[in-house]
């Protein structure tokens, strides 16, 4: 794309329109943060114990129901732990899925930022950073900005 070439009402433009994909992506990380807080519980499917984890996956409690469990040769029923647990976080991170979306900025990984694996600003900055460096960072559109990208006020 040719930055040049472009006229000042089409910058803004994209610039509008990036802002609008992040505002809607943002809405979305506040509903991610209320599924974070959320708990589920998900049963062996024999029904010989259960387990809650949080809104992230990880385990918070593990329960064991009556005695079933003492009878279980260790091997079945590690398979029962590791097997109910994986449900549990499959079901925790579909909550997630499924209120994120498609992610509407491309590059965006909502699936990281749920796992912890990604740090949302390193994120943001490395979706915003190319398009304020080819557009002339935010000078173009009539602001300065500081060291880090942000914009200064102007007062």
């Amino acid at each position: 794309m040719n930055w040049s070439s472009m006229s000042e009402a089409d910058l803004r433009r994209m610039a509008d329109d990036a802002m609008a994909d992040l505002d809607r992506e943002r809405a979305k990380l506040g509903e991610l943060g209320r599924l974070w807080d959320e708990n589920t519980t998900v049963h062996a499917k024999d029904r010989s114990l259960s387990m809650t984890v949080d809104g992230r996956g990880e385990l918070l409690e593990m329960a064991f129901t009556g005695g079933k469990y003492k009878s279980m040769p260790p091997a079945q029923l590690a398979h029962v732990i590791v097997e109910t647990l994986g449900r549990a976080k499959a079901e925790s991170m579909a909550k997630i899925s499924e209120a994120m979306g498609d992610p509407g900025v491309p590059g965006l990984d909502v699936a990281g930022i749920a796992s912890g694996k990604v740090d949302p600003m390193e994120m943001v900055n490395s979706l915003l950073g190319p398009m304020l460096e080819g557009i002339g960072g935010l000078d173009a559109l009539g602001g300065t900005t500081t060291d880090n990208g942000r914009r200064k006020s102007d007062g």
